[in-house]
């Protein structure tokens, strides 16, 4: 197998090739104004490694994924198109209104409980920017006010003059029949064709999401509409540079529902989020792979702390209606918690409790921390970390970025030394114990809020900071035993190259299983089956026209089912394919009442109410080649270290005077070499900390290890 995979993230740009039976990484800072930049850095530095050229490289290899933090960029910076809005007459303020409480979604813990002083999010689509359309489609599909296509030219003419760059045509039930919105988009073409204003894009409401929920499926759209601009533009000069470069295949983007799909069948929305969904998917292969059993994915890069549940035996978590930046969205996506707690997180002092707060401010790649000598002006985690001496100011990033230690000490100083009446060494100390304890208390929240416990878990610590505060994080969760993944600094780009090509496609529905009024069950079977078969075409058409073998394609069913009219859903993993008797219906109540007991505890089922499905799910997948991990079994006697390469005094947490601390290159990645702390580990891509009372033992190549106390 010969693969590149690329995780762009908002500090580095990862990159992993496989080559053959040979995997090697490479990374760059992340180039904003431009990403085929830092990508090409990238990849050059990976291609070194090969001892060959990118222009040699490329045309050999049998595809190029990219996920990429671009989408999310854009939207925190609110870097896009003037979008405007069609809607069904009476429905104009259904997005401004955001069902009363939109202004806190989004927003911290504390922040929503203090709700009164939240701010709204800036509208990405003001009032003057929507317009009503006479036109009704009721519940059931029927037409109860005809479109009036004089009004739809009318209110396109006055979006248009106003300066719309996107339009969303967002209906009332247009997901149960769309004739209204796909006659918007047709009209649209007659007056304005692309000859006339370029590539306006004309974004229909029900081909987004197919679940009911006007207010979701609206800001679904919108989003979508907003960052179409950018994620066309930002991935097309990605493409455009692998075409020059010598790589002629499709480009393959890595979506937040654990898939990917060709460029020209990807959605923007697919994108947010997507390289630390990469991270979560290699994990859940490693952890089969591996049978580690249940794993919890901790992804710490340079701008955010990414936490993922595994759980053993396949149980994927999705957010079937997350929040994006502050809106909520109605698109499937793998289960994903962000802190901002990077290396990158700015430490500022926090006058109420006399304390440091670290995040949720980013120095980002551009300028970056004050170490790296680029202008920043605000002490950050990595800046810590330097001064506590688990750095390498000459070798850090393989030495292609030096590091200033005054630079760092005097931010530390200015910003935070004479609040907190601290020397520098003791502030940079209070600086990654609260950043350790802010990542630990996420993973306790995560799991425990889920019904399972930290012990039972084992954390895979990834990224280019994970190894380097695995041990902090480990000691203040209370848990035991850490496993770095092999190829931890590029772990989420490695992902990238795990999953399948896949679409999922949903379906509102109205289908009651079990009717308790009437004591009677689910009969129409052939109703039900055509609905599976109509979500199966939708994904099997997605995959053809990507050229792949239909004979290859497989699907999986998915259904949002619920106890009457309960409004929590619960989503239910089926091996049926379809309903044909009785007995199935039966089974599928079963499963249905297991998981919710899973979910909310045993005996909280009631089925008594009666049982519902409200949205059938297709996925539709083709399983592809992936990277194969070695073993991560113990084996044999350990091996003593090597020599180390250095010594230096490092400060930890719980001792006053600095320790002296070996400090070793690669070779102490050799398999079974184990090491007491303390001690450092500088390699080519990250660096590892074994704190005092800890022990590292190499267990694979490709620096997989696990940490002890």
């Amino acid at each position: 197998m010969k693969r590149v995979s690329v995780d762009i993230g908002g500090t580095f740009t990862d990159c992993f090739v496989a080559w053959g039976e040979q995997c090697v990484e490479g990374k760059a800072l992340t180039t904003h104004h431009n990403l085929a930049v830092g990508f090409n850095d990238a990849l050059a530095d990976a291609c070194r490694q090969l001892a060959l050229t990118p222009q040699q490289l490329l045309p050999e290899v049998d595809s190029v994924r990219y996920a990429t933090t671009l989408g999310t960029n854009a939207l925190i910076e609110r870097k896009g198109p003037r979008v405007g809005l069609l809607v069904t007459t009476g429905f104009k303020h259904t997005v401004p209104l955001s069902r009363a409480r939109g202004y806190g979604e989004g927003l911290s813990e504390p922040e929503q409980m203090d709700i009164p002083n939240a701010a709204r999010p800036d509208a990405l689509v003001p009032i003057p920017m929507i317009r009503e359309v006479r036109e009704r489609v009721d519940y059931l599909g029927q037409v109860f006010w005809a479109l009036d296509e004089d009004d739809v030219r009318l209110r396109i003419r006055e979006l248009v003059d106003a300066g719309a760059e996107a339009l969303v045509v967002m209906f009332t039930n247009s997901v149960v029949n769309p004739a209204h919105e796909l006659r918007v988009r047709e009209i649209f073409l007659e007056e304005y064709p692309a000859h006339m204003l370029g590539a306006v894009p004309v974004l229909l409401s029900h081909q987004v999401v197919g679940r009911k929920g006007e207010y979701a499926r609206a800001t679904s759209t919108i989003v979508d509409a907003f960052l179409h601009q950018i994620m066309y533009h930002g991935l097309g000069t990605l493409e455009l540079n692998l075409r020059q470069q010598g790589y002629l295949k499709p480009m393959l983007v890595n979506h937040n529902s654990g898939g990917m799909a060709q460029l020209n069948s990807t959605d923007a929305l697919q994108t947010v989020h997507s390289g630390p969904v990469s991270g979560i998917a290699a994990s859940e292969y490693l952890a089969a792979a591996a049978e580690l059993g249940n794993v919890v994915a901790t992804d710490m890069g340079g701008t955010s702390f990414d936490i993922g549940i595994v759980v053993q035996g396949g149980l994927k978590f999705y957010d079937f209606n997350p929040v994006i930046d502050r809106w909520l969205v109605s698109v499937p996506m793998v289960h994903l918690v962000a802190l901002g707690a990077g290396g990158g997180s700015i430490a500022r002092y926090e006058r109420m409790y006399k304390t440091v707060e670290i995040g949720p401010q980013s120095a980002g790649s551009d300028p970056g921390p004050a170490c790296y000598d680029r202008g920043g002006q605000h002490p950050t985690v990595t800046d810590a970390d330097l001064l506590l001496g688990y750095l390498d100011p000459k070798h850090y990033a393989n030495g292609r970025i030096p590091l200033n230690v005054r630079r760092a000490r005097q931010v530390m100083r200015d910003a935070l030394c004479d609040e907190l009446g601290l020397d520098v060494i003791e502030v940079a100390k209070l600086v990654k114990k609260q950043v350790d304890a802010a990542m630990a208390n996420g993973i306790a929240t995560e799991l425990r809020t889920r019904g399972y416990e930290p012990k039972d878990f084992t954390v895979l610590a990834y990224g280019g900071n994970g190894p380097l505060h695995a041990c902090g994080i480990a000691s203040a969760l209370g848990v035991s035993k850490v496993l770095a993944p092999p190829y931890s600094s590029t772990f989420s780009a490695c992902g990238a190259g795990t999953v399948n090509q896949m679409h999922i496609h949903e379906m509102n529905t109205w289908t009651v299983l079990f009717n308790p009024n009437t004591r009677s069950f689910f009969g129409d079977f052939d109703a039900f089956n055509r609905g599976v078969e109509e979500l199966e075409r939708r994904g099997r058409e997605d995959l053809v026209r990507q050229g792949l073998d239909p004979a290859l394609i497989r699907y999986r069913l998915e259904l949002d089912m619920r106890y009457g009219n309960q409004r929590v859903q619960t989503a239910v993993v089926t091996p049926l394919a379809r309903l044909r008797s009785q007995r199935d219906v039966l089974q599928l109540m079963e499963l249905f009442h297991a998981r919710y007991g899973e979910r909310f505890g045993e005996g909280s089922q009631s089925p008594e109410t009666g049982v519902r499905i409200n949205t059938l799910r297709v996925c539709a997948y083709v399983e592809q080649p992936s990277v194969r991990f070695a073993s991560l079994a113990i084996r044999g006697e350990p091996l003593a270290p090597p020599e180390p390469v250095a010594w230096r005094e490092c400060h930890f947490v719980g001792h006053d005077a600095p320790l002296q601390t070996a400090v070793y290159d690669d070779r102490a990645r050799a398999e079974g070499t184990q090491i007491d702390g303390p001690a450092v580990i500088t390699t080519r891509a990250t660096t590892y900390l074994v704190e005092p009372g800890w022990t590292y033992r190499a267990v694979a190549q490709g620096g997989a290890w696990f940490l002890r106390r």
